[in-house]
Order: C-alpha cells, then sequence, then structure tokens
C-alpha cells in the first residue's frame, strides 16, 4: 500500500528561508469576565451608593412610615376645599399665566440667536461658540427661585421680577435644546447651497431654520408648561402670582384655602399640556 502523497508531516516541513526566526507568540489576556458578573458587580455599587445617600440624608423607610399619619392629617384637613375661595384665586392666577406667557416668548427670542451661535455646524468659529456655552452654562445653573430672589431684592416684590427669572430660566433651555437640535440636522441641503454660492444668511434661513423651527417650537410649547408650573411657586420668595396667596394660606394653616389652589394649577396644567402635546404631534 503506497503512502498517501499528499499529505505532508507538520514536522517535516521545512523551514522557508523568507520566513525568518519563528516570532514569540503573544501573551494572551486573561478569561474575560462573564457579563453576568459585571452586571451583579454594577447593581452591588448601586445599592451601595443608595443605600449610604439614604443614611446620610436620613431618608429611611422608617421616617415614611412615621410621617405618613402626619401626612394622613394634613389631606384630611385640605378636604373638602374650600370653593368659596374659588373667586379670590382667579386673579392672580391669570397673573402666573401672564407672566408664564412673557417670560418664556422673551426668553425664546433670546434663544434663537444664540443657539445659532451656539452651534458648531452654523459657526464653525470656537472662538466664539465656546464662549456661548459658556454663558448658557452659567445660566442654567442657578435655579429659577434663585433667579426669582434676586430680581425681588433688586427690583421689589411684584410678578416683575417673575417674569424676569423665567425669562433667563427659559433662555438657558431653549437655547441649549435648539443649538443641540441645529446640529443634528440634515447636512445634505445645507452643503448643496453652500455649492451653489449661497450666502451664509441665506443657508441659515433657507437650509437651517426650516429644519431646526419645528424642535423650536416643542421647545417652546414644553418651556411654556414648565414655567406655568414654575410661577405657581416664584409667589413664596414675593414674585408675584398666585404663590403668594399659596404661601399666605399656608401660614395661616388654611390647608382648605391652599387645597383649592392647587386643584385649579392642576386642572390649568392639564388643559396645557393637552393643548401642548397636540400642536407637537402635528408639529414633529
Amino acid at each position: 500500500m503506497k503512502p498517501d502523497s499528499t499529505v505532508q508531516p507538520l514536522s517535516s516541513t521545512p523551514p522557508s528561508p523568507q520566513a525568518g526566526p519563528p516570532q514569540p507568540s503573544k501573551p494572551t489576556a486573561g478569561p474575560a469576565l462573564p457579563g453576568r458578573y459585571k452586571r451583579y458587580a454594577t447593581w452591588m455599587i448601586f445599592i451601595v451608593v443608595l443605600v449610604a445617600c439614604s443614611i446620610h440624608t436620613n431618608a429611611t423607610p422608617y421616617q415614611l412610615i412615621v410621617g405618613l399619619p402626619e401626612m394622613g392629617k394634613l389631606l384630611g384637613e385640605m378636604f373638602p376645599p374650600d370653593w368659596s375661595y374659588l373667586p379670590t384665586i382667579w386673579k392672580p392666577m391669570l397673573e402666573t399665566i401672564q407672566i408664564a406667557i412673557v417670560g418664556t416668548t422673551l426668553g425664546a427670542l433670546l434663544a434663537i440667536p444664540v443657539a445659532l451661535l451656539c452651534a458648531y455646524n452654523v459657526m464653525p468659529r470656537k472662538l466664539i461658540s465656546l464662549p456661548m456655552r459658556t454663558i448658557l452654562n452659567l445660566v442654567r445653573t442657578v435655579p429659577d427661585l434663585l433667579f426669582a430672589s434676586i430680581f425681588v431684592a433688586v427690583f421689589g416684590i411684584g410678578p416683575f421680577a417673575g417674569m424676569l427669572a423665567l425669562l433667563f430660566f427659559s433662555f438657558g433651555i431653549i437655547a441649549k435644546l435648539t443649538f443641540e437640535a441645529i446640529e443634528a440636522i440634515d447636512p445634505g441641503p445645507l452643503e448643496a447651497m453652500t455649492a451653489v454660492g449661497a450666502s451664509r444668511i441665506q443657508v441659515i434661513a433657507f437650509g437651517v431654520v426650516p429644519q431646526a423651527l419645528p424642535y423650536f417650537v416643542s421647545y417652546l410649547l414644553y418651556t411654556f408648561e414648565v414655567n406655568v408650573r414654575a410661577a405657581s411657586v416664584l409667589g413664596l420668595v414675593g414674585a408675584g402670582g398666585i404663590g403668594l396667596l399659596l404661601d399666605r394660606s399656608l401660614g395661616l394653616f388654611r390647608y382648605d384655602r391652599a387645597s383649592i389652589i392647587i386643584l385649579l394649577t392642576l386642572v390649568i396644567v392639564l388643559a396645557i399640556d393637552y393643548g401642548s402635546n397636540m400642536l407637537r404631534r402635528k408639529l414633529l
């Protein structure tokens, strides 16, 4: 029986002169940690951090159990609401909505040019865009209640201070969300307009604005919803609106009056939320 000539033993294969000396094999990494162990470790770290934060802030289930009877007493004093107080709160509630409308609108108008200057695809010069982003970060760092306290100290108690607080609050949120939306638009129309010689103003007007406008309006409506809720509590620091009556009712332990204020605010916020969702679905 003749041996099969096509099968060559490995040990008998002569080394090729071009192959050079044999290279040492690279050290292989240890066995990869199974994914489930990583998940277990992540959950353990999360639970340890959660427990540590709860202990340091004294936010334990014991505190919740102890406070539940007091919460029940408070709810018992809030119901039934004092419906006779309803005519008194209509005017401050209307003032609250007006504060939110003016503050949101002016803040959104200021946010438009700043958002264009912050977007890298519209303003590639980082000497301009980076300082504008830094200003936005500073504005968004300050909460609306702190803004209201500052403006009350400067301009006095009244709705003007609340309007300024919501103006800065709206400006920070809308500008941030809008310039991120501008950076995510389709670059094709912008490149085509630039290729045929369109100026930067024409690119912005006919390429950037039509794509970013639905998102801008959506962010404007969302910020208006948030501002109506925020304007309801700005009165706690003297910035006008329904918050002044809410603070007075709580100070006099008239929880039945506070409950009617909360219920009216809830109804208005739900109506605004419903209308905003309808407009947002049509725009996007």
